[in-house]
């Protein structure tokens, strides 16, 4: 158990000293998970307030088809995306392969059904009222959105806090799309799980911590922003 020890002890050197290998994992898993945040905020959120405020034929079909894909194994979609963006797919004079942007690509696809999906039940749960009263006062159009959207806004936080949980702490995908090329694709997760095979476990335990930092403040923001919610 000692090289446990030691380890985390070479870990806390590795952060205080500002270790370059470490901190470069770092800011690129921020990198790519702000730039999957934002293209997946971008097209969910508008889908989710679709699904959520207005009543179709298929709907409950299409609800369901959006709920599966919140169990979307990762590294079928890093399948999917290699197949579509290296050299021989569809997608391949893009260059997208073993970059920042082609694993953003990748964790959009992943987590934007997140968006949509708990964007529609934020916009389900609100009060039917609140439509009737939007359009007796003459509200149109985009006027209907923004104020939905800010009626159900703790609620669309927690969706959006809750994909980049899922984003940052992603592995399958962006090891296989992003190649876990040093001070250029390696992300904390792909990191730890390269230094751990390779019996470096002070930079391993080290990103660790990162990591687990960034899950304990993204489970406290959803503490705060549900108790908001209730309130």
């Amino acid at each position: 158990m000692d090289y446990i020890f030691n380890g985390f002890l070479k870990a806390v050197e590795l952060l205080a000293s500002g270790n370059p290998e470490t901190y470069s994992a770092v800011f690129t898993s921020l990198k790519v998970t702000s730039l999957s945040i934002a293209s997946s905020l971008i097209v969910g959120i508008p889908l989710g307030f679709m699904l959520g405020y207005f009543d179709f034929t298929g709907k409950r079909q299409v609800r369901a088809v959006v709920d599966t894909l919140l169990a979307l194994p990762t590294v079928v979609v890093g399948l999917l995306v290699y197949a579509f963006i290296s050299r021989r797919g569809p997608m391949g004079e893009l260059g997208l392969l073993f970059t920042i942007p082609g694993i953003a690509a990748a964790q959009t696809i992943l987590i934007t059904p997140i968006v949509i999906s708990l964007t529609a039940t934020a916009i389900e749960s609100l009060d039917r009222r609140l439509g009737m009263t939007l359009i007796a006062l003459g509200a149109r159009g985009r006027q209907i959105i923004v104020a939905s959207l800010l009626e159900a806004r703790y609620a669309v936080l927690i969706a959006v806090v809750t994909a980049y949980g899922r984003a940052i702490s992603e592995v399958g995908a962006s090891m296989m799309i992003g190649g876990n090329i040093k001070w250029h694709t390696r992300t904390i997760t792909t990191a730890i799980a390269l230094e751990t095979g390779k019996g470096e476990f002070a930079l391993g335990i080290a990103l660790g911590i990162v990591l687990l930092s960034l899950a304990l403040f993204l489970n406290f923001l959803l503490m705060f922003l549900k108790r908001r919610r209730i309130a």
